[in-house]
């Protein structure tokens, strides 16, 4: 097949892709507004959000990871134009989603005791806890939201997600500012202030897209209730089926982001500082992987529903290269610009050296990354999550976690030895994806081809 048949698909996949990418990018863009606004009060606050943020991290990744079933079901039956599953996969999805964030809150009420054992300096830990409290109410907002984004998601309109989720970033900043210092009428509340503002500014995402969703003729149809429709076992089934695992996924990999963040304390303050800076920038370019891993699951979910196979893979293998250019490019400029960026973070030398050399094995697992989490969107538009639940967990923790842990010893290679385990894990991940996505695709063309040849005679 002819390089053209893949790049002239370039951009449709980025016209669905970029408003995902500033949408996650928001959801990045909360967090560093509380850090920033509230690094104004002193360190220990600021030590206090972070603390509190990191178990917010976890749950959220595994509400969101959840959340990502309702977009290939939605998909695939918009390929197939089947109005009535579709809507009652959305609604079952608002259901199941509000139940995953009520679930999500009270499991962050029951960790909190978990802060007092993490070797934490106590003003801190005392810090955290009301501001978590607050936060941890606002998984259930969200999660909704996500319900609605993902709804949308699967039939292609990206972008409603994305301004509600940078409006959304404008309502934390004004309340956070006027809650955090005590401006104007309002009262000086300073973390619980933070916290507040996060929480308005996450119903106000949920009431934004719910609001502009139901008013468009697209999506008119799909927000008629029906008693008769509205429960369901088989479909709530599916979607658990399609969630849990994806939702395992995220944490697998969370898991061992989370694990060299510990790794790299263990080896003191200059590394753990090094090993922060570079993991912020990777996470920065790997927003426009998660946006065109999310096209792959929106447009493989479409030709499964059209039964079109052919037009899969090649589609499926479209975006595949994309990504693969794209992180090219980001690998490059972190090796060029490897002794600059550091320094746009601190003014120590060391830290700076360190965080130069973890860049370059950052350049390489750019590509290893980009790749494993646009092929595991593709995946999940076919429908398939369970295999790549399994080869997540080997290339992370069977793979790449002992790498880490081995060679991120301070007598061996120290901070060089933990990304050299997370390159080993991404790398892994990415090829047996690679290797499940060709073998499935395969089969569904010459699957459909024996039926036809055999339907004929």
């Amino acid at each position: 097949m002819e390089l053209t048949s893949y790049t002239k698909e370039f951009g449709r996949n980025l016209q669905i892709a970029y408003p995902v990418m500033l949408g996650q990018l928001g959801h990045v863009m909360v967090g560093l507004a509380d850090n920033i606004m509230v690094g104004q009060l002193g360190a220990a606050p600021l030590a206090a959000v972070s603390l509190g943020n990191a178990m917010i991290f976890i749950a959220m990744s595994l509400g969101i990871g959840f959340s990502f079933a309702i977009t290939p079901l939605i998909a695939e039956a918009d390929g197939a134009e089947d109005l009535l599953g579709g809507r009652s996969y959305f609604h079952h999805g608002v259901i199941l989603s509000t139940i995953n964030g009520i679930f999500l809150f009270i499991l962050l009420l029951i960790a909190k005791p978990l802060l007092y054992y993490l070797d934490q300096p106590p003003e801190v830990v005392t810090l955290a806890i009301p501001y978590l409290n607050i936060v941890a109410l606002s998984m259930i907002p969200l999660m909704m939201f996500q319900a609605f984004k993902q709804f949308a998601d699967g039939l292609s309109q990206t972008r409603y997600a994305m301004y509600a989720t940078l409006i959304a970033n404008v309502v934390n900043i004004l309340f956070n500012y006027l809650l955090i210092y005590g401006i104007w009428i309002f009262p000086r509340l300073e973390l619980e202030g933070a916290a507040i503002g996060t929480l308005i500014s996450r119903f106000f995402m949920l009431w934004f897209i719910w609001e502009i969703l139901r008013r468009k003729t697209k999506f008119s149809e799909y927000f008629k209730w029906s008693k008769k429709e509205m429960i369901k076992l088989d479909i709530f089934k599916r979607i658990l089926s399609l969630g849990l695992p994806t939702a395992l996924q995220m944490l697998f990999e969370v898991a061992i982001f989370t694990a060299t963040i510990f790794l790299a304390g263990n080896l003191g303050t200059n590394p753990q500082a090094a090993n922060q800076i570079a993991l912020n920038l990777a996470s920065m370019t790997f927003m426009i992987a998660v946006g065109l891993g999310v096209t792959a699951t929106i447009r493989v979910g479409n030709q499964v529903g059209l039964k079109r196979y052919r037009e899969l893979r090649r589609i499926g293998f479209s975006i595949f290269l994309l990504v693969f250019l794209i992180e090219a490019i980001f690998a490059i400029l972190f090796i060029v610009l490897k002794d600059l960026l550091p320094t746009f973070y601190i003014d120590n030398a060391e830290v700076i050296m360190l965080a130069a050399q973890l860049l370059v094995i950052a350049s390489l697992f750019q590509l290893s990354d980009g790749m494993q989490v646009v092929i595991l969107g593709a995946l999940r538009g076919l429908q398939d999550v369970k295999i790549p639940t399994v080869i997540c967990f080997i290339a992370y923790w069977i793979i790449g976690f002992p790498v880490s842990f081995y060679f991120g010893q301070a007598e061996r290679l120290g901070s060089m030895g933990i990304w050299l385990g997370l390159l080993a894990g991404l790398t892994s991940s990415a090829l047996l994806l690679y290797f499940r996505f060709n073998y499935l695709s395969k089969k569904l063309i010459h699957s459909k081809e024996r039926t036809v040849k055999y339907g004929a005679s």
